[in-house]
């Protein structure tokens, strides 16, 4: 039989669109997939424990999927280098595919496997198929790398626009196995799972794999994709695509998602979101300190204040404010938060609260199903003001006016923070304001059932518009 090749499956855990795979089943030779468990944090960044529930669930499906073809998943453990190199030798594999990722710790990794198969005079191939555009593919008329998203956009759109560069790839219809497989060690010896009532409440809302990916690709284009413009930012409305996880671990990727909506009359509005995760992704590989570090160093001498009492209640969803505080626990319980109210608590705890965007940027990390390196520092960048295509810093949401724009039947809070549900549509997002007998008539005892406001907004607006201007004067 002839000698085997490897594919290293990575942030890409399907079989259809992927182009490594696809390389290999036309050499002809037997295939061994493989995924590479590194304990070591890449970028400072070891998976959340949401992340790696997902991350379970999705390697599952993946051996599923590969077992119904006739193959299988080889799983181990260790740096990329070593155990890779290791299952080559083992095999006698000539050749490993894989697709580019572009976070520098990922760059890295990719960069010690080539070497280490060097040395054994086997071949690393490395495809692009993560991105709709390679981030060296687009820049500025000046050959510099975007920083402003809406030039980015048009530019990617034209890029794009050649349908034949959307067609995405099918999956194989079967893949030859070696004589004799590798080792590999069990999912379970991972350690993805956590505590068996969080994997429950999870599992209620997810169905991590790329069956699950298309599925609800497929839903989202016949349910929300129409209405999608128009109801976006209404948390309380089923109307967002909750693709993202799917994204993420590269169930789905994002040319499949281009090629399925952009037919459709109503798809501009989800394509520009879907171009901000490319801009993110792009703003990665030209920055990758931006994981931890402002993109504008203006703002590294901000004076933050917040309390751990108050970054605590934050988190928890105790900070008085019933939009915050359901979208924490939405984020909590179901390890997702809708799109509008992210900003609304990032705004909140970075303005409000005085505390660093990055730590934020942390609990969004360790809670997350769909936390993504490059998307979750941009976005929390954009939030404090201090990135690229950067809100000015000067703005800062009021958390009762959002949720009486956004959520004004009160249909979202009412969900998650029962506490305050039986006050009326005209009071719910302001329960401080209530008179004693309308607390009483709902069942709220202020400050012991549910908590009053931890800051007063109006007060820490000035609060922080002060600090922000003292911080960057400092840098004049």
């Amino acid at each position: 039989m002839p000698s085997p090749v490897l594919v290293w499956f990575r942030n890409d855990l399907r079989l259809a669109d992927h182009a490594a795979l696809g390389a290999a089943v036309a050499t002809g030779r037997p295939v061994i997939p493989l995924y590479v468990h590194d304990d070591e944090p890449r970028d400072g960044l070891a998976p959340g424990s949401a992340s790696r529930w997902w991350l379970n669930g999705s390697l599952a499906a993946l051996d599923d999927s590969l077992r119904a073809l006739g193959s299988r998943l080889v799983v181990a453990r260790g740096s990329p280098e070593h155990a890779i190199a290791g299952i080559a030798r083992e095999s006698g594999a000539t050749a490993l595919h894989h697709h580019r990722q572009y976070g520098a710790g990922d760059v890295a990794a990719a960069a010690r496997v080539h070497n280490a198969l060097r040395e054994l005079g086997i071949e690393s191939i490395e495809h692009a198929s993560s991105l709709l555009v390679e981030p060296d593919a687009i820049t500025t008329r000046g050959g510099t790398p975007f920083r402003v998203f809406t030039p980015f956009h048009r530019a990617l759109t034209t890029l794009v626009q050649d349908a034949s560069a959307m067609v995405s790839l099918p999956a194989p219809n079967a893949i030859s196995s070696p004589s004799r497989w590798p080792r590999s060690i069990a999912l379970d010896e991972l350690g993805l799972q956590p505590d068996a009532a969080r994997s429950a409440t999870l599992g209620a809302r997810w169905n991590p794999g790329e069956a699950g990916a298309l599925r609800a690709l497929e839903a989202f284009a016949a349910r929300g994709i129409g209405r999608y413009a128009a109801e976006r930012d209404h948390p309380g409305r089923n109307s967002t695509s909750a693709l993202s996880p799917h994204l993420r671990t590269g169930e789905l990727s994002p040319r499949q998602v281009v090629a399925r909506l952009e037919p459709h009359p109503d798809s501009s509005a989800f394509l520009r979101e879907i171009a901000w995760r490319e801009f993110a992704h792009h703003l990665l590989a030209h920055h990758p300190s931006m994981i931890d570090t402002p993109l504008d160093e203006r703002f590294a001498s901000i004076e933050w204040r917040a309390s751990d009492e108050q970054l605590d209640a934050w988190r928890m969803g105790r900070t008085g404010y019933p939009i915050i505080d359901a979208g924490m626990r939405e984020l909590r319980e179901t390890g997702w938060m809708h799109n509008r109210v992210r900003m609304l608590v990032g705004s909140f705890l970075v303005k409000d609260l005085l505390a660093p965007w990055q730590s934020g940027a942390e609990w969004f990390w360790e809670t997350l199903v769909d936390a993504d390196a490059a998307s979750n520092a941009m976005n929390w960048q954009w939030v404090a003001g201090c990135g690229a295509d950067a809100a000015p810093y000067f703005r800062i949401f009021n958390p009762v006016a959002q949720a009486e724009r956004f959520d004004p039947d009160g249909a979202y809070v009412r969900r998650w923070v029962p506490e305050v549900e039986g006050l009326s549509d005209r009071l719910i997002h302001r329960p401080w304001t209530a008179s004693p007998l309308e607390l009483a008539a709902a069942g709220i005892d202020l400050g012991r059932t549910y908590p009053e406001p931890i800051v007063d907004h109006a007060e820490a607006r000035a609060r922080a518009l002060e600090t922000y201007r003292r911080g960057l004067a400092m840098h004049r």
